[in-house]
């Protein structure tokens, strides 16, 4: 029963679902209308759009890094090996399916940008194990990802605990929010063990028994052939016999002392700053990792060619969301909603309208940390004046929900979806509306359960 009520779900997104382009664009649409709607003027709206249009750029960056690098170390000899292991002793798509969610929700507990490795995992995999359903696994590996909020690298927390923040600048707060109120308070361990246990389970359970889509057939023709080695194809760069160019390109020593350098810095930087994790500090261990890995530079650019083969959905639609983004703060839609629903709210009722607030702006500012800076002040005003004593234990309940919404409805919007897509749909026919529909019964689930949580589990 749940497996076809998934598939059903899954087919009925693939049929109404548009690209992750056309579905930024229809969403712009949505913005603009609303906010001319709210008394915005028309060239108000245009210009906040543009203006918006770049504030994802760095993050954008980012993203192509952290997955070319990643993937880069995926196609390394050793951890080609490492993966030829682990699969002789996983033989079975469901076994796959658990291994993928259940690894991939402890990996983004550490970082988000980990989900990267889910990715790369379950498509080596799907290669070697076979009667795996690859959309559905591509949704496992996306899946995974949603523990992030309730782990290290969870933006709004993180945000209430640094010095300085805009929150204590502008005098909602007169001080930081310890970890204390929480990563670590009862209600997000509580969170984190849903995502690991429970969205697991529910994903395993609506696993498909029928009609299986293995990877072999969504090979797109015409592509590279994979299996060329990474040192294959830097052998055939190299002229016969060998220039001095390319013996400069395959010395291991040029790679060598990079490496070195890289991995000072890394110590200097854990040696100064602990074990803060942030997507630079990634990307740079990536960076170094993968050049250790392949030994030779020619051999890692090669490797980052084809990692980077498949990454033009984060280059050209993420700048849409972000005017999605312009809109939404420069023209003050986000913060009229907020502080028209903050203002209907009680007490007891603050967190649960700060989960599903946060939910619902997500769709149009995919961005905790965007999304926090605009619904969080009139949040935390309201809270003000209802809270009286104890304020700070409250700002932390109403901000952990907001963040438990606002992550969970990424899973019914393809803008972080396109996070994974590079790897696991390089040189595929494999599309977001393949995948969403996997996530429509475990985000129902999910929704009521958290929502109960973060309404009766105390920080």
């Amino acid at each position: 029963m749940f497996a076809h009520l998934s598939t059903s779900a899954a087919r009925w997104f693939q049929r109404w679902l548009p690209d992750p382009l056309v579905f930024a664009v229809l969403l712009t649409v949505v913005a603009a209308a609303s906010a001319v709607a709210v008394g915005a003027r028309p060239l108000e709206v245009v210009e906040a759009w543009y203006s918006g249009f770049w504030l994802l750029l760095e993050f954008g960056m980012q993203m192509v890094l952290i997955l070319a690098t990643g993937y880069a170390i995926a196609l390394s000899p050793s951890v080609s090996r490492l993966i030829d292991r682990l699969a002789t002793r996983i033989t079975s798509p469901g076994a796959v399916y658990a291994t993928v969610l259940i690894v991939g929700a402890l990996l983004n507990l550490v970082s988000w940008g980990w989900v990267v490795l889910a990715a790369v995992l379950g498509r080596e995999l799907a290669l070697r194990v076979r009667g795996v359903h690859y959309p559905f696994l591509v949704a496992c590996a996306f899946f995974s990802s949603a523990s992030w909020v309730a782990g290290l690298s969870s933006t709004i927390p993180l945000l209430l605990n640094t010095p300085g923040n805009f929150l204590v600048e502008a005098g909602l707060l007169d001080r930081t929010i310890p970890m204390s109120m929480t990563l670590l308070s009862p209600l997000n361990l509580i969170v984190a063990l849903v995502y690991v246990v429970v969205g697991p389970v529910v994903m395993w359970l609506l696993r498909p028994r029928h009609d299986i889509v293995e990877m072999v057939d969504l090979e797109a023709t015409g592509d590279r052939d994979d299996t060329t080695t990474v040192a294959e194809e830097a052998t055939e760069l190299s002229a016969n016999p060998p220039t001095p160019s390319d013996r400069l390109n395959g010395c291991q020593i040029v790679q060598l002392f990079a490496v070195a350098m890289g991995c000072v810095a890394i110590v200097l930087y854990f040696a100064r700053h602990g074990a803060e994790l942030n997507l630079n500090i990634m990307i740079f261990v990536f960076l170094v990792l993968g050049m250790a890995l392949h030994r030779t530079p020619i051999r890692y650019v090669v490797a980052m060619r084809r990692a980077c083969a498949n990454l033009s959905g984060i280059v050209f639609q993420y700048p849409f969301y972000a005017g999605i983004m312009g809109i939404m703060i420069g023209t003050g839609l986000a913060q009229t909603l907020a502080e028209w629903i903050a203002s209907t709210a009680s007490l007891a009722a603050m967190p649960a309208v700060a989960f599903v607030l946060a939910a619902a702006v997500n769709f149009s500012i995919p961005s905790a940390g965007g999304e926090w800076a605009v619904i969080g002040p009139p949040l935390i005003e309201a809270m003000r004046e209802l809270a009286g004593a104890d304020l700070h234990r409250h700002v932390a309940r109403v901000a952990m929900a907001a963040a438990y919404g606002e992550s969970l409805t990424n899973l019914l919007q393809p803008f972080f979806l396109l996070v994974v897509l590079p790897v696991m749909g390089a040189g595929l026919r494999i599309q977001a509306r393949d995948v969403v529909g996997f996530f429509f019964v475990p985000f129902l689930v999910l929704f009521a359960v958290i929502g109960l949580l973060v309404t009766f589990v105390p920080i």
